[in-house]
């Protein structure tokens, strides 16, 4: 535990949490809407400071990232808390419950990570499975020591943080994966009991910050799925950058959601909607598809394959297409 970073203190031992866009005024002895900040005697602790709930060595592409170092592993590791609280959470048993916890240290991930690095060819650090914006001040600490010694830091978030807090931290992040959860305030409001704006904001701020960004957009039969919504969604990207990775993923009911899954027809729709204005769109948790190579935009040639989370570069050097020469919007040595 330790004191929180961004928050006021306000009359009558309240605690003003200036986090996130829930700004919650949190009274004595309560948490907020997050169950990782409480306020003790007046001040806003980090319950999870240090807090590990889960561990493992992924691949890169199951962040997902595919653009990014593909091909490579990278530590993974969750904590509990989550500031939005969506029906359909995949990980609801550590961002919604108390699960059992490890303590550890900025310094003791970053001897775990040399030690297991070169044996796995992992880059280095993915803050995922929970809300890693919410496990923010031992991210940051983390980061920054991961960032020292030439690794790289990625976020696996919601994207649903504060500006400030953002800009501090986003000059370690090397790429993130930001989750569009929906294109209306409407679905955001009822489906994740939050707000959209701010995450379109986080989107645009990393992206002109230089970090690497790639979106996912899960799609839930009847809720975020139609043709105007998904036509928002990329009309919006294509305006902020039309190389931004877009990653469709399948829906399964799950946690509070009994929806049925999502049809692969909404799927194959969406993508083929997507690479009218984008150049670089997938479908997750559908390989019927197959919609999870990388062709270049300008010569259609597959550059990266992949079968599940098997990948391999075959059509790529020094970050160009080898069949025609075009400039792959991608981040590798």
């Amino acid at each position: 535990m330790r004191e929180a970073m961004y928050y006021e203190k306000k009359e009558n031992n309240l605690a003003a949490c200036r986090l996130c866009p829930k700004l919650c005024t949190i009274r004595e002895n309560r948490t907020g809407f997050c169950r990782a900040r409480k306020n003790i005697g007046g001040t806003l602790y980090s319950l999870n400071y240090g807090e590990c709930s889960s561990h493992a060595i992924d691949p890169i592409e199951k962040k997902p990232l595919y653009h990014f170092y593909p091909g490579t592993n990278i530590l993974s590791l969750g904590t509990f808390g989550c500031n939005l609280r969506c029906g359909f959470c995949q990980n609801w048993s550590i961002a919604h419950e108390t699960p059992h916890t490890v303590g550890i240290t900025p310094e003791q991930v970053l001897d775990i990570f040399r030690q297991q690095a070169a044996d796995v060819n992992c880059i280095g650090l993915a803050y995922t499975y929970s809300e890693p914006l919410m496990w923010y001040e031992f991210v940051l600490d983390t980061a920054k020591l991961i960032h020292a010694a030439g690794f790289k830091n990625v976020l696996v978030t919601n994207g649903y943080i504060g500006e400030e807090p953002l800009r501090e931290i986003i000059p370690y992040i090397d790429a993130m994966n930001i989750d569009i959860k929906g294109f209306t305030e409407e679905y955001y409001h009822k489906t994740c009991i939050g707000n959209l704006s701010p995450v379109l904001r986080t989107v645009e701020i990393a992206v002109s910050q230089n970090c690497h960004v790639e979106l996912t957009t899960l799609l839930i039969t009847g809720l975020n799925d139609s043709e105007e919504e998904i036509s928002n969604l990329v009309n919006w990207i294509a305006g902020v950058n039309k190389n931004i990775p877009l990653h469709f993923s399948r829906y399964f009911p799950n946690y509070q959601m009994n929806l049925p899954a999502t049809p692969l027809e909404t799927l194959k729709i969406a993508c083929s909607m997507a690479k009218e204005k984008l150049n670089y769109v997938y479908a997750g948790n559908a390989a019927e598809l197959n919609v999870s190579n990388t062709v270049c935009p300008q010569c259609g040639e597959v550059i990266i394959s992949r079968l599940g989370y098997r990948t391999r570069i075959e059509g790529l050097k020094d970050s160009r297409c080898m069949h025609c020469g075009e400039k792959i919007y991608i981040v590798q040595d």
